[in-house]
């Protein structure tokens, strides 16, 4: 290879470099929420994968945790375990998990048979889609996660998988000094 070749060889690869970081970085922004995000959500008759309607009046006045997931997301999968254990630490501090599942309600139920979780699960169906860009995540890519304060405010938004840690803050904060 000579040196001209070697140098467009070296800036093209420079191009599609930062190019590829910009598209992932795209891919993975969020934007602002909605005003409406939340009260819109919370008036919905939402629906456990076995057709129950569940009480979300009640999730009212409580930090909710909001987790959009597919059986057929790795990352969902991966972090169902730490919602999971997040979940039960802080239960007693009016701390509400709700998952919702994006996929069909045999294939979440069929899932949930296996991973059982320890807080509501939600059918989303397209209209999750909708909530979810609503409350910041105009992909709708998956997993997504957002913390509603005890007044009812989105407090902070992620795409993209969450570790115990980064949730735990989120937590610790919300329920401390909720702004």
């Amino acid at each position: 290879m000579n040196k001209r070749q070697w140098i467009f060889t070296l800036i093209a690869g420079f191009i599609a470099g930062a190019l590829g970081m910009g598209l992932a970085s795209y891919q993975f922004r969020t934007v602002p929420a909605a005003h409406s995000a939340v009260e819109s959500f919370l008036t919905q008759q939402l629906r456990s994968p076995d057709g129950e309607v569940l009480p979300s009046d009640t999730w009212r006045g409580k930090t909710l945790v909001l987790n959009f997931w597919a059986p057929w997301c790795p990352p969902c999968v991966e972090e169902i375990p730490d919602l999971v254990r997040i979940q039960e630490k802080y239960r007693s501090k009016n701390v509400l998990f709700v998952g919702i599942g994006v996929d069909s309600p045999s294939n979440i139920r069929q899932f949930l048979l296996k991973t059982p979780v320890n807080y509501p699960i939600v059918l989303g169906g397209l209209e999750g889609s909708n909530w979810a860009k609503n409350m910041g995540n105009p992909s709708s890519g998956l997993p997504f996660t957002v913390v509603i304060d005890s007044k009812g405010r989105i407090n902070k938004v992620k795409l993209g998988k969450i570790s115990e840690d980064e949730l735990s803050s989120w937590l610790d904060s919300a329920i401390i000094s909720p702004k």
